[in-house]
């Protein structure tokens, strides 16, 4: 994600492009939104009387005039295992129509939704008028995890994402934090029909993102697939969380008294002030963390009821996220700077990663590393130490840096540095996904 301020409109809109379109086969990170035409109003940015959002890259945005003969959203972004949910459905004309849902990850594979996923709940025939109506939904007792409806016409269907939350005191040791803010941020769907997406990405003048929009159709917004795919044929168990069930935690010291691991597994631009103060007690008390992506933590949000406010860059509010994690986000591939395979640069800074990979100072690993980087900042913690390296991969003095650090309270902080690593790549990096967990979750 760039700030405001640090490219030309152009640029600005290559990085939307990018961001917008499925990620290419060579790359395998969660940065993408799906195939859309953009179009930026009169080839120029936003006028100068606008209001910027500090998230936003600055200029206007319109989304594709894409059919859409339906759309579904559930009323919330999370629910527990035996609550009722919400789903508002709204048709364009009189059609049959079918409700499925599934549980992303396991199963066979959805083209159109660029994602996996098995059914967990069989169909249900519905019959739409040209209008809204609100579904009933029992959630069923299924593991934690990412789940979705599907409601499916004849002339196309709409996909509504939800997290299953875990309930009740048998609990894991690991939680599992899906990008629900950043999602929702980079869904351009234009409710207010003024030819732009109503979010910071499209419109620098929308000051709050609607956390209850439809997504637009095809391929879901940072859809962690790859993630949870993995995740589904590992045979672990974790307590998954959207951002707003880890906002609901009371304190970090509850946090570690519940987990000894916390992954973010997607590109967790977005967060509360809450949150990251939370996130960072936990680790100071011993709490392990292991961002699998890249630009985490990159700016403060507000979340009152279904809307988000961008406040602005936590570095630039003295709370620099390197500080926490390690590494802080560099630059974007604009579109030029193919993805590639990371370089070991000290096998002896994280010889629990490495282990029985055969991998050495100098080996490559992977192939598809990149998209977007981050690297060691001046705010880093004193002892982080680089793993591995996309040396100059998006020009001079921009490396991707995968790094590792301690703390005195014991915690264990890992950074993929670049996206990519949520899910194997090879054999090798598939042990090493599975190393990571496995030195991670015990304190």
């Amino acid at each position: 994600m760039l700030g405001v301020g640090d490219t030309q409109p152009t640029t600005v809109l290559a990085h939307l492009w990018s961001s917008l379109r499925p990620l290419r086969r060579r790359a395998t990170g969660v940065c993408a939104l799906g195939v859309f035409a953009l179009f930026v109003a009169g080839g120029a940015g936003a006028p100068a009387d606008a209001a910027v959002t500090p998230c936003g890259p600055g200029i206007r945005v319109r989304p594709p005039r894409a059919s859409e003969p339906v759309t579904a959203a559930f009323g919330a972004r999370s629910y527990a295992a035996g609550d009722v949910a919400s789903l508002r459905i709204s048709a364009r004309a009189r059609t049959s129509a079918t409700l499925r849902l599934f549980h992303a990850g396991p199963g066979r594979t959805l083209r159109r939704l660029g994602t996996h996923a098995a059914v967990v709940r069989p169909a249900r025939h519905l019959r739409l008028r040209a209008s809204t109506r609100r579904l009933v939904v029992r959630i069923g007792k299924w593991p934690s995890g990412l789940y979705f409806a599907l409601v499916k016409t004849r002339r196309g269907m709409a996909a509504a994402p939800f997290v299953l939350r875990a309930t009740g005191r048998r609990r894991t040791r690991v939680a599992v934090v899906l990008p629900t803010n950043t999602m929702a941020a980079y869904n351009l769907r234009d409710t207010d029909r003024n030819g732009y997406g109503n979010t910071w990405y499209a419109d620098p003048r929308v000051q709050s993102v609607d956390l209850r929009r439809p997504v637009l159709p095809g391929r879901l917004p940072q859809w962690p697939g790859p993630f949870v795919r993995w995740f589904a044929h590992s045979g672990y168990s974790a307590d998954f969380y959207s951002d707003e069930d880890l906002d609901s935690v009371a304190s970090g010291r509850r946090l570690a008294s519940r987990y000894n691991l916390v992954v973010f597994a997607g590109h967790e631009e977005y967060v509360t002030q809450h949150v990251f103060r939370m996130i960072k007690r936990y680790r100071d008390l011993g709490g392990n963390l292991a961002f699998l992506s890249a630009n985490n933590f990159y700016a403060r949000v507000a979340v009152s009821r279904s809307r988000m406010k961008c406040v602005g860059r936590f570095r630039d509010l003295g709370e620099p996220e390197a500080g926490l994690i390690g590494v802080q986000y560099v630059d974007w591939w604009r579109r030029r700077y193919p993805s590639r395979p990371f370089v070991v640069r000290s096998a002896a800074a994280a010889r629990w990663l490495f282990r029985g990979t055969g991998l050495r100072k100098g080996h490559h690993f992977g192939g598809r590393y990149g998209i977007e980087i981050d690297a060691r900042a001046r705010s880093s913690p004193r002892g982080t130490r680089v793993i591995a390296e996309l040396p100059s991969i998006f020009g001079p003095a921009k490396t991707a840096q995968m790094t590792y650090y301690r703390t005195r309270s014991g915690a264990k902080v890992f950074a993929a540095g670049a996206m990519g690593f949520g899910a194997p790549q090879s054999r090798g990096t598939a042990r090493m996904l599975r190393n990571a967990w496995a030195y991670l979750r015990r304190r």
